[in-house]
C-alpha cells in the first residue's frame, strides 16, 4: 500500500479513520467507571442503634496434639502414649464439644503414627481440625 500525501491540489477523499477522538471518549468513559463504581457497593445506609458496651465472645484456644520426630504423642506439651489418645480427646471433647484441634506432625516422623492419631481424631469426633504446616 502506498502512502498519500495530502496535497492542496488532491481532491481525493481520505478513507482512514482517525481514533485519536474514540480513544479519548473511552478514557472519559473508564474514569467515570471507576471514579462510580465504588459508589455502588455501599448503597444501603443504615443508621445503627446504640447499646451500651458488652464484654467481647471469649475466644477458646484450640487443643494442640503434637506429634514428634520419634513417633511420641503430646496433648497440650502432655506426653501421653498412641493408644491414649481417643480416650484423650473424648474426655477433652465431652467437656467442650465445639473444640478445635490444631495438629501438629513433625517432618520426619512415620505417616503411620501420624494415620494413626488422626484416626483417633476422626473417632473421637472432633469436627475442627486443622493441620498445620510452614511456609517455603
Amino acid at each position: 500500500m502506498a502512502m498519500q500525501t495530502q496535497g492542496g491540489d488532491s481532491d481525493d477523499v481520505m478513507s482512514e479513520i482517525n481514533v485519536t477522538p474514540l480513544v479519548d471518549v473511552m478514557l472519559v468513559l473508564l474514569v467515570v467507571f471507576i471514579v462510580t463504581a465504588p459508589l455502588l457497593s455501599n448503597a444501603i445506609h443504615v443508621n445503627l442503634p446504640k447499646t451500651d458496651e458488652t464484654a467481647p465472645p471469649e475466644i477458646k484456644e484450640a487443643v494442640n496434639v503434637s506429634v514428634d520426630n520419634q513417633g511420641k504423642v503430646f496433648i497440650d506439651k502432655r506426653e501421653i502414649t498412641l493408644e491414649t489418645v481417643e480416650p484423650e480427646l473424648k474426655t477433652l471433647k465431652a467437656a467442650d464439644p465445639e473444640m478445635s484441634l490444631h495438629l501438629h506432625a513433625d517432618d520426619g516422623v512415620n505417616y503411620g503414627v501420624v494415620a494413626k492419631v488422626m484416626a483417633s481424631i476422626e473417632r473421637a469426633g472432633i469436627q475442627k481440625l486443622q493441620v498445620l504446616t510452614t511456609v517455603q
